[in-house]
């Protein structure tokens, strides 16, 4: 009987944080390279939800930010493979009170000072849903001019998608530490062909 009430115990203490993982599991659902005349492109898709502490925080007009970074890399069986290319975008995702609308900002840099804002492409969106399809679908992310990746058949490449909570405000940042809501990542390496645009 003691047995089954400590189980029991242990069942209603350790399981909430392993749901709460499992609920905010982030996934990178596709990722694809393309080239064009001028550059080579990547595109990924990431599948997560929003958990409703976070969608709180936004509704309350404090904005939130995503960052997504790839490598590709090219392989050597002789040495360790060679990074040929790097990119990265920033996204902060806030809402306007005033206007009852959703903002995304992108930008390659990071979303902090006046001046990055004024690099940043701005869209707006009637709902929360709409933005985040917008924040899920990371399209041509520029890696580089096709002469510096070279014309490797595949090529690996490393895609990493992230809540940034570096860029909360102060107090959030404290409050927010070991909290599974707002661990929101997702990882993927493949090696992917380049697929040329006509």
């Amino acid at each position: 009987m003691l047995l089954a009430l400590v189980v029991v115990l242990l069942v209603t203490v350790l399981a909430p944080p392993v749901l709460a993982q499992t609920r905010n599991a982030a996934a990178v659902t596709q990722m694809r390279l393309e080239q064009s005349d001028d550059a080579v492109y990547l595109n990924a898709a990431v599948q997560f939800e929003l958990p409703a502490l976070v969608e709180d925080v936004l509704d309350k007009g404090i904005a939130i930010y995503f960052v997504a970074e790839a490598e590709m890399f090219q392989e050597r069986w002789y040495w360790t493979d060679r990074k040929v290319a790097q990119a990265t975008r920033h996204m902060r995702l806030a809402y306007q009170p005033l206007t009852r609308r959703w903002r995304l900002n992108i930008s390659p840099l990071p979303l902090s000072g006046s001046a990055s804002f004024s690099l940043s492409l701005n869209q707006n969106f009637d709902s929360l849903a709409d933005a985040l399809e917008a924040v899920r679908r990371v399209g041509r992310l520029r890696m580089g001019d096709p002469a510096e990746i070279g014309d490797d058949p595949l090529h690996q490449v490393t895609f990493r998608f992230r809540l940034d909570t570096s860029q909360l405000p102060r107090p959030f940042q404290i409050g927010v530490a070991g909290q599974a809501d707002w661990n929101i990542s997702a990882e993927r390496s493949a090696r992917l062909a380049v697929e040329k645009q006509r």
